[in-house]
């Protein structure tokens, strides 16, 4: 009976398992990039252009990041400057990084705009930390919820006599193994924000 399984055409069956396996390293794959783009917000006692990556400003009707309205900077490492392309913005520019929750405080000479980034208090950085752990637990989530999705769809293979036993034992392994290997990527990225974090320059 098995035999008979396995023959009608193995190549269907381990396709199946081949195309839920891509399917779930590529949407873990994509919650490691959305974390490290998300870790590259948040502060650390340097400067970096990417902690403006999320202000948004209204440019005639449209909500545009900063990036898209400036040439961005950093000529040291406690200064982040912005020139914007068109000089009637520079007003709405310092509002938006002023009003943002980054706590900087924008200063502009007509023509350029300079960030200084203050040194994070001891508090300041714990909180950081804080906040980072929690944006790599969500990640940690997503990461285990498409791992239980795709054992999901593995079992159903077995259950619909598509696949054995012993490929169904397989594919759970390698699904396993592919949330261990993006579970590590996203601990050594945590780990190496959070030492950005707490130096103390």
């Amino acid at each position: 009976m098995k035999q008979g399984h396995s023959a009608s055409g193995p190549s269907t069956n381990s396709a199946g398992v081949k195309a839920i396996e891509a399917n779930a390293k590529t949407r873990m794959e994509k919650v490691l990039a959305d974390l490290i783009h998300a870790m590259s917000a948040i502060r650390t006692g340097r400067a970096s252009v990417s902690l403006l990556d999320n202000i948004k400003l209204d440019y005639y009707g449209t909500l545009t990041p900063l990036n898209q309205l400036a040439t961005l900077h950093v000529p040291e490492p406690s200064m982040i400057t912005l020139q914007p392309w068109d000089s009637s913005q520079i007003g709405p520019i310092e509002k938006a990084i002023r009003s943002s929750d980054l706590g900087l405080n924008p200063m502009n000479d007509g023509k350029l705009i300079r960030v200084p980034i203050p040194p994070l208090t001891q508090d300041r950085r714990k909180e950081l930390a804080k906040h980072l752990h929690t944006v790599t637990e969500d990640h940690r989530v997503a990461v285990r919820n498409i791992r239980r999705d795709a054992n999901e769809a593995v079992k159903k293979l077995v259950k619909d006599k598509l696949i054995s036993e012993d490929e169904e034992r397989r594919a759970l392994d390698e699904v396993q193994k592919l949330t261990d290997a993006e579970m590590k990527k996203m601990d050594e990225a945590s780990k190496a924000k959070e030492k950005e974090i707490m130096e103390l320059k």
